[in-house]
């Protein structure tokens, strides 16, 4: 696990484009994995600018995402499928057809969850896996419980979650309960992950996710396990480390 500091989140944003960028640069076929949330945004920022200036190629990029709400339809402005065509898809050359969301609309959860897993085994496995991390230890949706998830699973959110997660909504009660999200078995697959972490809420969980036991009680403490790990923490979110 290697810990790549950062000063602030633009440091953060930029550092962490620089390691996707590399990746696409190495491999213009590759498959990343995506996440959501305020954490990523500025990556996609500065991965937006360098297409922009023509240093980037996403036309043959592949990309899966790590979650989406159950009941939401992509076209929902809280969807996950609409927050990665708004702060990424738009804006540079990817082919759409390639990327990947959870089905929300699918009621069928064991379904969706199947057809996720063979759209991420069909696509040939994920190449570098972006996660933010939940103040809880989660990443993906894949909150604390007894034991790590295997593949793609149909979790209901801890009331932490739905607390964090309420201000991108009108009401606490408009929050989704249920989400679709990529397993701890699947994220544990790919072949290289990085971590973007900001700000002093988010140092006392990240000192347990690198320092700490690794248990299902705080899901992300896993990756101490992964061979490939880079985590990009600002000065706030180390500040416990």
């Amino acid at each position: 696990m290697i810990i790549c500091k950062a000063k602030d989140y633009k440091d953060l944003s930029r550092k962490a484009a620089n390691i996707i960028s590399a990746q696409v640069i190495m491999k213009p076929n590759c498959v990343l994995g995506l996440a959501t949330g305020s954490s990523p945004v500025g990556t996609y920022e500065q991965l937006i600018e360098r297409y922009k200036k023509g240093d980037l190629d996403f036309s043959c990029i592949t990309s899966v995402n790590l979650d989406e709400y159950k009941g939401l339809a992509p076209d929902n402005d809280q969807s996950y499928r609409y927050f990665m065509n708004t702060n990424l898809f738009n804006h540079v050359n990817i082919d759409k057809t390639r990327t990947f969301v959870p089905n929300g609309l699918e009621p069928d959860s064991g379904k969706a969850c199947r057809e996720y897993d063979e759209i991420i085994e069909k696509a040939g496995g994920i190449d570098l896996q972006l996660l933010g991390l939940g103040h809880n230890g989660h990443i993906g949706f894949n909150e604390p419980s007894d034991a790590f998830t295997n593949g793609t699973n149909c979790v209901n959110l801890t009331e932490s979650t739905i607390e964090a997660n309420k201000r991108f909504f009108e009401s606490e009660a408009d929050v989704p309960r249920q989400a679709y999200t990529m397993g701890i078995r699947s994220i544990m697959m790919s072949k290289k992950i990085l971590v973007v972490v900001s700000g002093e809420d988010k140092a006392d969980i990240l000192k347990k996710v690198v320092c700490g036991a690794i248990t299902p009680k705080v899901p992300a403490s896993v990756l101490q396990l992964h061979p490939d790990v880079t985590i990009v923490a600002d000065d706030a979110a180390r500040s416990l480390l």
